[in-house]
């Protein structure tokens, strides 16, 4: 039950967290009924009752404190884990909390109130808002190792499978791994000989000397990577004279690193045209040096070794139109179908999702950080933007620049280390795609940052992902959200589940998840890290199972 304004962000939650729903219907019998945006479920209604919202509210029967204080800080505690709010939210008391707690003052933002037919459970901020804006607006950097959106659906699942269990769901996981990895790379500048007496030459000049030298002494760089860049920059002239090899013309040796594994190329469709913005052009270090047809022979070396191409736009945000010219334009150097987009320099805004279907792209993978990593959407899964008809948005985690640029993260290589495994950690319990970009001359002298990379590949491989270009994750995301619970219930002592998917070529499977009832927590909750069990079952396009709980 929620308010008109809600109904497009409830469909996209329940994709997210997807377990069998529907909007309230007066002659429906349910196990679970979510109120949210002022609804108040009927004095009729049984089971368990959720109830969202920060709003005022008489107290109800049984209650033995007052249920509402002013409002609260923003940032809430769950399982261990924080949980920044956006909204309002307020602190509640009652005899029986949940563990979700303010964390500067330690009240309960949440209650339980029985009666012999019903379970009530009010939690102090309303979801849907939340949601709302971790998938327009995002999170701002400060919040950005927090994987809200997440912690949001783990709260509902734990409050269902308490109070109501058990829960059948299906999670973001590929069968056959704990989550998808995704390599990208943003090819902002496909070779430095393109690039004479500008600030681009001038800039890799002063960093492979004056640079090197400042960051060997802020134990960020190694004396054989100052040897490396003083060497590289005394090739500069032969590098313009031919001479000599183009350091910065790296997609082979991405290729060579990766070895079997998979990445996508995104790559800038016109050179030296910085796009616009809503203020007019955008600053002039925006364009880049080259354009899709100056790199036409190496794209299509690319899709001959199975990597994926994309589009690095640069107006597609804002112009559908000439989003279809930049796809054009790059589809026609690589030689194949573009669907991907990543705007350069991350520009986006509210209307750029239906620009970008506008132009055709199948997906965009642009809500992301320039200046840190983690989570803008909240989230490891791939959504549907507010709005959109069919566009996918692939959210970017982890991007090098972000990490080691000093007007960023600035992050020595031992902590780049951690950061990332953080992430990988958390997606090995949630599940979802780690996305990563590592910019084309990344691995190049002055960055050198190719032992970081190298360092990451054997991370996510020790984890087991499922490791795919973005398109086909995309693809197996949409594989997810065609599934379908057809039937729950119970039978002869077991949960019985028929459910039916639209399977993709050469894709993972999906997984059932049963969750089953298990006692009500109490304060404190478990950790985060803390298991949850519950019950696996593979399947493609069409399962009928029964599952002991």
């Amino acid at each position: 039950m929620a308010g008109p304004d809600h109904c497009e962000v409830v469909r996209e939650f329940f994709e997210l967290f997807k377990t069998p729903w529907e909007f309230w219907r007066p002659d429906g019998r349910y196990q679970t009924v979510l109120c949210a945006g002022g609804a108040v479920a009927p004095p009729s209604a049984t089971g368990l009752i959720v109830t969202y919202g920060a709003e005022s509210m008489t107290p109800g029967p049984g209650t033995k404190t007052p249920l509402e204080a002013p409002p609260v800080s923003s940032m809430l505690m769950y399982r261990g884990g924080r949980l920044p709010i956006y909204g309002r939210s307020v602190a509640l008391w009652d005899e029986d909390i949940l563990g979700l707690i303010e964390e500067t003052s330690g009240r309960a933002v949440a209650c339980v109130q029985k009666t012999d037919q019903q379970v009530r459970v009010r939690i102090g901020y309303d979801l849907f808002h939340e949601v709302r804006v971790l998938l327009t607006v995002g999170q701002p950097p400060a919040q950005a190792a927090h994987p809200t959106l997440e912690r949001h659906i783990d709260l509902l699942r734990d409050v269902i499978v308490e109070y109501a269990g058990p829960l059948v769901e299906i999670p973001p996981v590929p069968a056959g791994h704990p989550f998808i990895a995704c390599l990208t790379h943003d090819v902002d500048h496909a070779s430095l000989r393109r690039h004479k007496w500008d600030r681009t030459m001038f800039g890799f000049v002063y960093r492979a000397t004056v640079g090197s030298i400042l960051n060997v002494w802020r134990g960020r760089a190694s004396l054989g990577d100052l040897l490396t860049n003083w060497a590289a920059a005394a090739r500069l002239p032969f590098v313009y004279a031919h001479l000599a090899r183009d350091f910065w013309q790296e997609f082979d040796r991405y290729v060579d690193i990766e070895k079997g594994l998979v990445s996508t190329f995104f790559i800038i469709p016109f050179g030296g045209d910085p796009g616009s913005t809503d203020g007019g052009r955008a600053p002039a270090a925006r364009a880049a040096g080259y354009g899709a047809g100056d790199v036409s022979g190496p794209l299509r070396r690319l899709a001959v070794a199975g990597r994926e191409v994309g589009v690095h736009g640069i107006d597609a945000w804002r112009d559908g139109a000439r989003g279809l010219s930049e796809r054009s334009a790059v589809a026609g150097a690589a030689g194949v179908n573009v669907g991907g987009v990543r705007m350069h320099w991350l520009y986006r805004d509210a209307q750029s999702p239906a620009a970008l279907e506008e132009g055709g792209f199948d997906y965009d993978s642009t809500m992301g950080y320039n200046d840190t990593v983690g989570y803008r959407a909240g989230t490891t899964q791939a959504y549907k933007p507010l709005g959109a008809r069919r566009l996918l948005e692939l959210p970017l985690h982890v991007m090098d620049t972000a990490l080691f640029y000093p007007r960023y993260l600035d992050l020595p290589r031992e902590e780049a280390r951690k950061r990332i495994g953080a992430i990988i950690d958390h997606a090995q319990r949630a599940g979802g795609a780690v996305t990563v970009n590592w910019h084309d001359r990344s691995i190049a002298p002055e960055r050198l940052w190719g032992g970081a990379y190298v360092d990451l590949l054997g991370a996510l491989k020790g984890a087991d992902p499922w490791f795919s270009t973005a398109g086909r994750a995309i693809a197996w995301f949409r594989q997810r959200r065609s599934a379908v619970v057809e039937e729950v219930r119970i039978e002869s002592g077991a949960l019985r589940v028929r459910a039916c998917a639209t399977s993709g070529d050469c894709l993972p499977g999906l997984r059932l998840r049963v969750h089953p009832a298990r006692a009500p927590l109490r304060y404190p909750a478990p950790a985060a890290s803390t298991p949850r069990r519950y019950i696996d079952v593979g399947w493609s396009d069409h399962i009928d199972t029964r599952v002991v709980v």
